[in-house]
């Protein structure tokens, strides 16, 4: 067995092509462009990678972006009163505050501090409460954890009465993906490092979602034979043939996965793409509901 590829890259360029045709309409209808702020505190390197990309995709997308930079020596106050500033322009519909912020800074209240109504990047306190509660819906849903779950459905995996496996707890993929999988109505098991037999627990999974940052740690006999596998993990490890000296995995050993597993993302390629993707698409709903109000 080969597993089936799914193709983030591809699912991903839909998504874009239909925000762009999306803000196309909405701007020849007089309405101004969706605006989306960033906020990035300190130099980490890999952090401005992502807002560089992200105000890119933005662009190409007709959605009009708003870079702000702060130094790593910004006081937790500094950061609030400009998100509070961003909270209060109309021609912002969506605030994302690039993680992690420095040491020393309380991420949940910065988050705290986003307008609900603003918060496309879905981890507003308000949000995820609202993700874990049934019967109730979020404002915005995370990006990557939903981008999972669309390439599942895309990819025509039956999430009903499937038993799912995540790997990982974290509040930014591992606990939203999770009830998300709960609200596909699927049956969910959550694994960490206390997980008692984790490869026992991986192999009953119809559904495995790997999202603990360490190098290939998902092996193929870990996996059940045609199993769904959504690679969440991007990690550098050193490669001296490779250009840079690293190439990219993932939590999953690829080529072992590949063997076994029904369907399986990429790294590079797979989940990556749908986060922005995901952004640009909560950004336009943002503005569409604002427009209506």
């Amino acid at each position: 067995m080969t597993a089936k590829k799914i193709d983030g890259r591809a699912i991903a360029k839909d998504i874009r092509e239909a925000v762009k045709a999306d803000v196309a309409a909405m701007v020849a209808e007089g309405y101004n462009p969706p605006g989306l702020a960033t906020v990035l505190v300190g130099e980490d390197p890999a952090s401005q990678v992502y807002v560089r990309m992200k105000h890119k995709a933005c662009e190409e997308a007709g959605i009009k972006s708003f870079q702000h930079k702060l130094p790593a020596t910004s006081t937790q106050e500094e950061v609030e009163i400009l998100v509070k500033e961003l909270n209060a322009d109309p021609e912002v519909h969506g605030i994302l505050v690039q993680l992690p912020l420095p040491d020393g800074m309380d991420d949940e209240q910065v988050l705290n501090a986003i307008s609900i109504e603003k918060d496309v990047d879905g981890f507003h306190p308000l949000n995820i409460g609202r993700l874990a509660q049934k019967g109730r819906e979020p404002r915005f849903v995370p990006c990557t954890p939903n981008g999972c779950i669309h390439l599942l459905k895309t990819s025509g995996i039956e999430l009903e009465g499937a038993n799912a496996v995540v790997l990982g707890r974290s509040n930014i993929v591992g606990m939203p993906v999770a009830l998300l999988l709960v609200e596909e109505n699927a049956t969910v098991t959550i694994c960490h490092s206390r997980t008692r037999d984790l490869e026992a627990k991986c192999r009953e999974a119809d559904v495995l979602i790997a999202a603990v940052g360490r190098p290939e740690m998902v092996r193929g006999d870990w996996i059940k034979p045609g199993a769904a596998v959504i690679d969440v993990g991007v990690n550098r490890v050193d490669d001296e043939t490779a250009k840079r000296g690293y190439r990219l995995v993932g939590d999953v050993a690829y080529e072992e996965a590949q063997q076994v597993a029904g369907h399986l993302t990429p790294v590079p390629g797979g989940v990556g793409p749908m986060t922005i993707a995901m952004l640009l698409r909560n950004t336009v709903r943002s503005a569409k509901v604002a427009y209506s109000e």
